[in-house]
């Protein structure tokens, strides 16, 4: 019986997600990946959409899913179990009818946690941001992705030391690049048992589709957000390229104001303030301000291909901003 304190997911298909030709591609190499028995491994900078295709895997597997995030305080017991407790046990004897005799004792009771949980039901394990924890708390795996075995930790009982995986087991892992903060590299030879694709940024087609997905904006007011956090994005000027997370940032603000690119006097500083954050350190002032400026052409250039009505409205409003 899975205990209370693991979740258990179900493999069901994302809302609002979005499968171009692109996202196809991967989906059927990982698929083919898990089929040939090898845990797969998406690695790439932040909001390349990671995390979001493992769980898509994760629901064409279709198989109950089990998610573990990365952290930097993990231990081995985190990802395989503990003594969490105590159990009362107490047993009363009636042999002789005048005499009761009653023992009592506390027993630590154990608990499994997900990854032992994913192993022993063969369910999906999706473990984000694996280097995030400490190489030694995720030694746990090689055996288990190697040679399918647990070992077993002497507090859990049993007879076997070891736990047989289950075949249907499957492990997907996500992580950023090791330049990031806090990431730790990950040992050679657990990065030797999975096989990684290293995710860039989405084409074109599919950033416009996730935009217009998140947001509901229309297709051209998508497609003219998407155009300007690109250029942000080739210009090679900003700290940290802008990613998709950008498009949708500005394009819900859109939507939530019920504004659109071309009629909307705030656009630019909106534009400027959610770019500068997404692609610049916590106080670097120099680069925000850079990036603001950056921002500003790319944006009055691709206000400018608008039908000339719309452009004169817009930029008469808009180069008013700051």
């Amino acid at each position: 019986m899975i205990d209370e304190m693991t979740t258990v997911l179900e493999p069901s298909p994302l809302p609002d997600f979005v499968e171009t030709k692109y996202v196809k591609d991967i989906t059927l190499r990982a698929l083919s990946y898990v089929k040939a028995g090898f845990p797969v491994h998406f690695r790439g900078v932040s909001g390349t959409g990671k995390t979001t295709l493992a769980l898509h895997l994760a629901s064409k597997i279709n198989r109950p899913v089990v998610m573990v995030h990365g952290d930097e305080e993990f231990t081995t017991s985190d990802l395989v179990g503990g003594e969490y407790g105590y159990r009362m046990r107490k047993v009363v004897d009636r042999f002789v009818s005048r005499v009761l005799k009653v023992e009592e004792d506390m027993v630590k009771r154990w608990v499994d946690n997900r990854l032992t949980v994913a192993c022993k039901y063969g369910f999906t394990l999706v473990y984000d941001e694996f280097t995030r924890s400490r190489p030694e708390a995720n030694n746990i795996l090689l055996s288990i992705l190697q040679e399918k075995m647990m070992d077993l930790p002497v507090g859990r009982g049993g007879e076997e030391p070891y736990l047989r995986v289950d075949p249907n087991f499957t492990a997907i892992f996500t992580s950023n690049p090791e330049e990031y903060a806090g990431v730790h590299r990950s040992q050679d030879a657990l990065r030797d048992r999975m096989i990684t694709m290293d995710v860039d940024h989405f084409d074109y087609e599919t950033e416009v589709a996730i935009t217009q997905a998140k947001s509901k904006l229309s297709k051209p007011n998508a497609e003219l957000i998407v155009n300007i956090v690109r250029g942000l994005r080739d210009s090679g000027k900003s700290e940290f390229a802008p990613t998709v997370r950008g498009c949708i940032m500005i394009a819900k603000a859109l939507k939530v104001q019920n504004m659109t690119p071309s009629h909307s006097a705030g656009f630019l500083r909106m534009c400027q303030d959610i770019l500068a954050s997404e692609t610049s350190r916590v106080g670097s002032k120099t680069n925000q301000a850079r990036v603001k400026e950056i921002v500003k052409e790319i944006v009055q250039k691709e206000l400018g291909k608008l039908p000339s009505g719309k452009r004169e409205k817009n930029i008469k409003k808009e180069t008013a901003v700051v």
